[in-house]
């Protein structure tokens, strides 16, 4: 008999956004002449920069002739985009980081799981509650984790609650942690890491021998000068952490593909005989293994992002969905609800009125307000009680959203 990999079984009925559609789908179903604005999911509307769009065409004319054809491309991606991150988002903020030490992939989703594949079986792991499902569930795909609690609690894994009460930063755990898991400016509470938690987090990895996974996907958002966008601003991370980041907010690439990791050469772990192994050298040989790179088309669009009008452009893009922000956040405070995020980050993180659940407000939010969000329970146990709202969507949208819920709940 073929055997499956049984942890598969583990996860919970569904995962979040599938889920999210199934119960869109049945009321669209039943009332097919609502009008429906999504504000759940983090997908940008807004289309691609026009220094990409052209980047992108150009690069379609060149494969259409002999001379200039690409096949194949380096897995690691192709040096010409790996020098511009390198220098514009790194070096720039007196970061460390060489352009070797960077991986271009096709989504940071993608990596968060796939680094996985050069870690062991018996790390303990820590990860933030409320969290972004892919960092739980890909770790109980890969066997990482017991069955869930009726809470959705996987045993194996250490929560590090964020809540208001601790300005949704996660408190330092007091036992010993392998691998540890932080986004900031994070999804989905919107709330940043200032310098100083950071430091303490580094301080920490390094005095007990940890790796930080550090998803940095919304840094093009930060408004606050004194937040860092990067971990490699903090003295020490570059034996400490992996870092991922995505065009996929700022340039709009959700539907394009293109994003990176990267794995400083500093960074070393010991083997079960002792000798110490660079993780660089392990996640190069993974992805040549198993990844045959973004395509050449896609990454001249990246790289356009990098161009005078690409960081016009992008910044426009930035500045429109934090507008949308901010509008959510005055909107929603304005008819009494408990507000946070949408300062630093696309999203707003609000608690449900009235004592509702996280799933009830969805469900009444939908049928009453015929708009769609993401319950807080849906990111974990400490997520039950509040709710995310995106400002991922056109201004009319966004507007005709907010008067629909102010109506309703104000």
């Amino acid at each position: 008999m073929v055997a499956i990999n049984e942890n598969y079984l583990k996860l919970k009925a569904g995962y979040l956004f599938p889920e999210i559609a199934r119960r869109v789908n049945t009321f669209s179903q039943a009332n097919p002449d609502a009008p429906i604005i999504r504000l759940g999911i983090g997908d940008v509307t807004e289309p691609l920069p026009q220094a990409c769009r052209d980047a992108i065409i150009k690069a379609t004319e060149k494969m259409g002739q002999r001379e200039s054809f690409r096949g194949y491309g380096p897995e690691q991606g192709y040096g010409w985009l790996r020098e511009k991150i390198a220098t514009h988002d790194f070096q720039a903020r007196g970061c460390d980081i060489d352009a070797s030490e960077i991986f271009i992939s096709d989504g940071s989703k993608c990596d968060t799981g796939n680094i996985l594949d050069i870690f062991g079986n018996t790390n303990t792991i820590a990860v933030t509650d409320p969290v972004y499902p892919v960092y739980v569930d890909t770790n109980v795909m890969a066997g990482h984790t017991g069955a869930a609690n009726e809470k959705g609690e996987y045993g194996g894994l250490v929560y590090l609650p964020i809540t208001a009460a601790n300005d949704f930063t996660a408190t330092i755990p007091s036992q010993k942690v392998d691998l540890i898991y932080l986004c900031f400016p994070n999804n989905p509470t919107g709330a940043v890491a200032t310098k100083e938690h950071l430091q303490a987090w580094v301080d920490y990895a390094n005095s007990h021998g940890s790796i930080i996974f550090f998803d940095a996907a919304y840094e093009a958002f930060i408004t606050d000068p004194t937040i860092p966008h990067s971990i490699y601003e903090i003295p020490g991370a570059r034996t400490c952490a992996i870092e991922f980041r995505s065009f996929s907010k700022n340039a709009g690439f959700t539907g394009t593909r293109c994003a990176l990791s990267v794995v400083p050469k500093t960074l070393e772990v010991k083997a079960s005989t002792g000798e110490k192994i660079q993780l660089w050298s392990l996640w190069s040989r993974r992805q040549a293994t198993k990844f045959n790179g973004v395509s050449y088309i896609i990454q001249r669009g990246a790289e356009a992002v990098y161009s005078p009008e690409g960081q016009e452009q992008t910044r426009g893009l930035v500045n429109f969905y934090m507008e949308n922000a901010s509008l959510i956040r005055e909107k929603l405070s304005l008819a009494g609800f408990a507000v946070y995020g949408g300062e630093n980050a696309p999203y707003v993180w609000l608690k449900t009125p009235n004592d509702l659940s996280s799933w009830e407000f969805f469900d009444k939010l939908l049928t009453t307000c015929h708009v769609v969000g993401t319950p807080g329970s849906g990111f974990g146990a400490a997520g039950e009680g509040y709710f995310r709202i995106s400002a991922f969507n056109s201004r009319e949208n966004v507007e005709t959203a907010l008067a629909r819920i102010v109506k309703a709940f104000g």
